[in-house]
């Protein structure tokens, strides 16, 4: 839930009844009142200080992680701890996001990294999510001990999910997300279990194994901001492009290739979370290149790379994520994304190479 999405990574609280307040995008007062509110929840995000604990759920999968976020005058600083499974932690500053993993001690780095992970899950285009969801204002809930008010985000179309949100009462900072299917299921989730803000120790944000100044360092992001001639010709509409990147895949084989380099992978964000999903299982690290798209809240990502053998068309989906294979000619093309599959259908089918005549 991109991130993410992880986006996020992309997620919300409960869904509310007819008679609930409704932010109808037809009045223009009504949609500005929309966008302060969405400004506020991304803004507290990255404007705070604070560290806790939440939890990550994705269908049968779930994942515990602490983060530690602090803002000076040299701009933010990041800490992801992932406290279930193999021990890895994610630092970012500003839009460079360290990866430490000490099974192999290696630090993978990747650069101009957009900030789309729990809590701040909205993209710098969400100001348009009031054109493909009818927002309504929920009741006020409680999430790790605190107050916070509830919205819920119902799509317009079929291609995107719902969500449901709960941002805290004062400062609006995001404690729960929820993403909901048609049936109005919860299929993806992630909150706060514990939350300290403001007085927050600047020692939290170091990396908590020894020696990191000796591991092995590998640059993930090979360019970045390129315009490759690949095109997606019909994206969803309210989808558009932010970021089109060369970057390195690290080997399946590789201790380090078990996790993504970007804290999305523990908030849903289709980016980084697909990193593994693009290579065979035979693959050594390689490039790719990545298109990432967002609506404001729900992402996708396109990876493309040249067709090797071992390879098998077709498409899975867990939880939110849905992931689809395909080859193109010479090359191999992935889409993945918190989105229904007639959203990755859609992107897929029109995915074209504009070559120079």
């Amino acid at each position: 839930m991109s991130g993410r999405r992880f986006y996020t990574a992309a997620n919300l609280v409960l869904l509310c009844t007819l008679s609930s307040p409704v932010f109808a995008a037809e009045n223009a007062e009504d949609k500005r009142e929309i966008q302060q509110v969405l400004r506020k929840i991304q803004a507290s995000a990255q404007k705070m200080n604070y560290s806790g604990t939440f939890v990550y759920q994705q269908a049968s999968q779930i994942r515990t992680s602490r983060i530690t976020h602090y803002l000076d005058s040299a701009g933010e600083t990041e800490k992801l701890e992932i406290l279930d499974g193999k021990p890895r932690e994610y630092i970012r500053r500003n839009d460079e996001v360290s990866c430490y993993l000490p099974d192999s001690k290696t630090i993978q780095v990747e650069k101009d990294v957009n900030q789309e992970s729990f809590p701040a899950l909205l993209t710098q285009n969400a100001q348009y999510l009031p054109d493909f969801y009818t927002i309504r204002k929920g009741e006020m809930s409680r999430v790790a001990g605190l107050e916070c008010q509830t919205y819920s985000l119902e799509p317009k179309d079929g291609f995107r999910y719902g969500y449901r949100l709960c941002a805290e009462k004062s400062s609006g900072l995001m404690l729960r997300a929820q993403t909901v299917n048609p049936k109005n299921e919860v299929i993806e989730q992630i909150a706060f279990t514990q939350l300290q803000v403001n007085d927050i120790d600047k020692n939290k944000l170091k990396p908590s194994f020894p020696h990191v100044s000796q591991w092995r360092i590998e640059n993930l992001t090979v360019q970045s901001n390129i315009h490759s001639g690949w095109v997606v010709k019909a994206l969803p509409a309210g989808f558009t492009k932010t970021k089109e990147l060369k970057r390195v895949i690290p080997s399946p084989a590789s201790p380090a290739s078990s996790s993504s380099t970007n804290n999305a992978s523990n908030a849903g964000n289709a980016g980084s979370a697909s990193a593994n999903a693009v290579a065979n299982k035979t693959a050594k690290s390689h490039q790719v290149i990545q298109m990432m798209f967002s609506d404001g809240l729900a992402a996708m990502s396109v990876f493309i790379e040249p067709y090797s053998e071992g390879r098998t068309e077709g498409s899975l989906q867990q939880g939110a994520m849905t992931i689809m294979g395909k080859r193109q000619g010479e090359y191999w093309l992935t889409v993945v994304g918190e989105v229904p599959v007639s959203a990755i259908r859609q992107v897929m089918n029109s995915i074209e190479l504009k070559t120079n005549k």
